[in-house]
């Protein structure tokens, strides 16, 4: 049987009023997570973890199944998706790298409309006082993907000025909204210019200097 009709097996053994309570729901997501990944990278999770600076696990479930899982909670929650909210807030505080990966899918499509949300803001509520790179680069990519509303300016000036996470926040942002067209304004690239990059993060670092070189 594939991976995908594993999955589905597991998801079928749970009714319809488990998606009223997200702490049900972040333990079946828990449980689905090992699904279709091989014992033996399972195994090398500790190391994985050790590696990964700040995930509380991680266990290389394939994103094909992270994002039926996703699809899974959107298509039950319907129209009443603050469950769906709980639940990625519960999912960012236990904080598997699976977690962060599913919330970003949730936040990104979501019907933030309906619920009178910015997943800007929202983001910006969850966010731990530390993060890794690649959390915050998934659930970036995951909203431009889903061709959501740009932050705004007043986040942006907001995020620069606030902590250390938020200045890297609006960076990688802003990286984003350059390459995807955006003008910016000589102001918020001022801002950018002065948010502290650890010297030893080139990832981050290469970033920053892509934003700003775009003063010049």
């Amino acid at each position: 049987m594939s991976d995908a009709g594993s999955l589905d097996d597991f998801l079928s053994e749970f009714s319809e009023r488990v998606h009223k309570s997200d702490k049900k729901l972040a333990k079946i997501v828990r449980e689905a997570y090992p699904i279709g990944v091989p014992a033996l990278i399972m195994k090398s999770g500790t190391d994985r973890i050790g590696e990964s600076a700040g995930y509380s696990f991680y266990l290389g479930t394939p994103d094909v199944l992270l994002r039926s899982l996703a699809s899974w909670l959107l298509s039950f929650a319907g129209e009443n998706q603050e469950t769906l909210l709980r639940l990625i807030k519960r999912l960012w505080k236990r904080h598997g790298r699976e977690d962060v990966a599913l919330s970003s899918l949730l936040l990104a499509n979501l019907d933030h409309k309906n619920l009178k949300m910015d997943p800007w803001e929202f983001l910006t509520s969850i966010l731990n006082q530390t993060e890794p790179l690649d959390a915050m680069l998934l659930v970036i990519e995951e909203l431009f993907r889903a061709k959501k509303d740009v932050p705004s300016d007043d986040i942006l000036e907001k995020w620069c000025s606030g902590s250390i996470i938020e200045g890297h926040l609006a960076l990688i942002c802003c990286f984003n909204m350059i390459n995807g067209g955006y003008d910016m304004s000589d102001e918020i690239i001022s801002k950018l210019s002065s948010i502290p990059v650890h010297s030893g993060d080139s990832i981050l670092g290469r970033i920053k200097n892509a934003v700003t070189l775009k003063q010049n």
